[in-house]
């Protein structure tokens, strides 16, 4: 069975270019804009790997949905790619983004550096713990 790949991102359009560019490279996905419920979500439905921006619906919304992520057992070795535009954020905090595991993107990026790291994250157990 292919992985299921959940997306998380407040912009349409960037749902869409990651369902269409998963389905394509034969991932399952589900993609939703809204956090609130996102860790309930996450824990039925059991994703092989997370793609997810920082600024969701609230600036903060984000880093507080990775921190419950790994609080939460049964999330706390899910695989997380963090995808963001915000540059300045991902420098300043690399280090808390590492501590927690997580691969990272920086928007715009390119469409074979994703579908890269979606399959090095996806084929190795822990593959988003390792620095991107």
């Amino acid at each position: 069975m292919a992985p299921l790949i959940a997306v998380l991102d407040d912009d349409p359009a960037f749902l869409n270019l990651m369902n269409v560019l998963l389905t394509q490279e034969g991932y399952q996905t589900l993609a939703w804009r809204e956090n609130q419920d996102a860790l309930t979500l996450i824990r039925r439905e059991r994703p092989d790997l997370l793609i997810m921006d920082l600024r969701l619906v609230e600036p903060e919304s984000g880093w507080v949905l990775l921190e419950k992520l790994r609080r939460d057992p049964e999330t706390l070795e899910l695989p997380v790619i963090v995808c963001s535009g915000d540059a300045d954020a991902l420098r300043r905090n690399a280090g808390v983004l590492q501590a927690l595991r997580c691969a990272v993107l920086e928007k715009p990026f390119d469409l074979d550096d994703l579908l890269e790291t979606v399959r090095r994250v996806t084929a190795e157990p822990g593959g988003a713990s390792a620095p991107s």
